[in-house]
């Protein structure tokens, strides 16, 4: 019994061991405290299409969540390593919330109190009246970069209220914006498309030239506003109206508002002064063509760039002259995909929203029935700038084949169909520059004399449709057939044929040196050109055709080609021979 009792006292202390084991409390576990969210969070600064944030910092957090909504739907967020952030490319004038948190890994806080705020509207700008060209440009300088909004007018008036120009931002659709700022057509302007603001009527002469335009434009903190051609008169007071929303975030100009007068004409109409800054008689060649005499001006145009395509018709004896041929450019990008066919005029201004009746064409300037023009010491560049597509710099169009054009000591760029000529025409001392087909058209005679005919890619420089077989055609003295950088030797023919039995193939090459761009073949054979058999006076020929040494390069020349003796090139050795003038 003792033995058994003394087991029963073990067993029992061996529990009662056991009970006050396990009524120890068990080790403390860590508490993972929560990761402050961010206080002090501030606007440090609002711009037209910026805002910047800052915050204090959070002990333990590596970087901070953040982000930017704009009426319950995100429009930015990201993460932050410092206490601040900038967002950009936000709309002006829009009210935004900001809110942040902060993180450092493996804990994320609540979000911060959210920050109402708001970018800055563009400051409506205060336009005085004042006295301006009748053609110069609008312009309104913001704060900042203005952006232009989807619909809304922008409406010129006359003092009376009666509305002479309007540009509608719903026309955007038809339109769109190339990367040097300039608005081409979504669609190929055609003799049916409809007349919208962003196209223009050029008027000469009581005739009109349809053609795309861009009547609005933005550099840098400018809103630049430019009138169709012709609307705005001399000596007369009007004023702008700008509806709320064309620019974003800017409440619009009200009638009154914004007030100008135009300037009085010019004493004469014989010689007029062509300046953008405003300092001539017109800030437009196009507006001066216009105003011209009938019978004979000189037009002279102080340097700058003129972004505008021009029109002259039914004008003798006008001189457009450059202060100097690098510093006068007349640039503007046009091309086959947006305005079809060479062009001409029309009898009738369309009105809004009326077919133009026939396209204005694809050259940068169409003159029609004018005789006796002289363009000198400019530049005029297509810049479309693109290979693939007709895109002419000058359409001389004379009816009777008979009318005089002179290019002095000019600059004539693009790279297919650069020159299109019919009548009489004199280019001296001056370079056309293309690549396929970029002398081209239906001369009488056309000479090209001390010029640089420059190659910009493989290609072909002529191609001749001359109306007679007895007719001069094209005729290059003394040039210089030079290529662009990148331009393989060999890959460019110095004609080919448009294979049409109505009109011959006369070109003549007389004491030309050629670079070795300049295919050894010289001819272009399909289609075979008419005649396919050379004579003296028709047809593709040649005399005197060297490399730049001086080597003779004809020896290659395949046979739809004729090299001309001496004796035959005689008669396109002068200008007096080849044109008679």
């Amino acid at each position: 019994m003792k033995v058994f009792s003394g087991h029963l006292a073990l067993l029992g202390a061996a529990l009662m061991a056991l009970i006050a084991g396990c009524n120890e409390p068990e080790p403390e576990q860590p508490v993972q405290e929560e990761l402050e969210a961010p206080q002090g969070v501030t606007l440090a600064d609002a711009g037209l299409t910026s805002l910047s944030f800052s915050w204090s910092a959070v002990s333990g957090a590596t970087g901070y969540a953040w982000r930017l909504t704009e009426s319950s739907t995100a429009v930015a967020d990201g993460i932050a390593q410092q206490t601040s952030v900038t967002v950009g490319d936000l709309k002006p004038g829009t009210a935004y919330r900001f809110a942040v948190r902060s993180t450092d890994g493996s804990r994320t806080s609540m979000w911060s109190k959210a920050l109402d705020v708001s970018t800055l509207a563009p400051e409506p700008p205060k336009p005085e009246g004042k006295v301006q060209c009748v053609d110069a440009p609008l312009v309104l300088d913001f704060k900042g970069a203005p952006v232009l909004g989807s619909s809304g007018r922008i409406v010129i008036k006359k003092k009376d209220g009666t509305e002479v120009d309007r540009i509608d931002l719903a026309d955007l659709a038809s339109v769109k914006l190339r990367e040097d700022g300039i608005y081409v057509p979504a669609a190929t302007v055609g003799n049916d498309s409809k007349l919208h603001s962003f196209m223009d009527i050029l008027p000469c002469a009581g005739k009109w030239r349809a053609v795309h335009c861009s009547p609005l434009r933005i550099s840098s903190s400018k809103l630049i506003i430019i009138p169709h051609a012709g609307v705005l008169a001399f000596d007369t007071e009007y004023f702008v109206t700008i509806d709320a929303g064309v620019v974003s975030g800017h409440a619009g100009i009200a009638d009154g508002e914004w007030p100008f007068v135009t300037g009085s004409a010019p004493a004469s109409a014989a010689s007029l002064r062509v300046a953008a800054d405003g300092s001539g008689d017109f800030c437009t060649i196009q507006r001066a063509l216009d105003y011209a005499s009938a019978s004979g001006c000189e037009i002279s145009v102080a340097p700058g760039t003129y972004t505008e395509m021009l029109f002259a018709r039914d004008k003798a004896n006008i001189t457009i002259k450059g202060d100097s041929r690098d510093g006068v450019k007349i640039v503007y990008p046009n091309n086959e995909s947006y305005e079809t066919g060479s062009g001409g005029s029309i009898s009738s201004k369309p009105a809004r929203g009326a077919s133009i009746g026939k396209s204005g064409g694809r050259s940068v300037f169409l003159v029609e029935n004018c005789d006796n023009l002289v363009l000198q010491d400019l530049t005029i560049e297509n810049s479309f700038g693109e290979l693939k597509g007709q895109a002419e710099t000058i359409y001389f169009n004379s009816g009777s084949n008979a009318h005089k054009l002179t290019v002095e000591n000019c600059s004539l760029l693009s790279y297919q169909d650069t020159f299109l000529c019919k009548g009489q025409v004199w280019v001296h001392n001056s370079l056309i520059a293309g690549h396929c087909d970029f002398v081209w058209g239906y001369p009488k005679a056309c000479l090209f004399e001390d010029c640089e005919i420059r190659s910009r890619a493989a290609g072909y420089i002529i191609q001749a449709r001359v109306p007679s077989v007895s007719d001069k055609g094209f005729v290059f003295l003394n040039c210089r057939l030079t290529a662009e950088s990148g331009v393989k030797d060999g890959t460019m023919y110095l004609a080919r044929s448009a294979g049409q039995a109505d009109c011959f193939d006369n070109v003549v090459f007389v004491n030309c040196k050629m670079s070795p761009a300049i295919a050894a073949a010289g001819w272009y054979s399909n289609p075979a050109p008419n005649p396919a058999t050379p004579t003296a006076t028709s047809g593709w020929r040649e005399f005197g055709s060297t490399d730049f040494s001086g080597n003779s390069v004809t020896g290659g020349r395949n046979a739809l080609g004729r090299v001309l003796t001496a004796d035959e090139a005689s008669g396109y050795t002068s200008r007096s021979a080849v044109l008679g003038w």
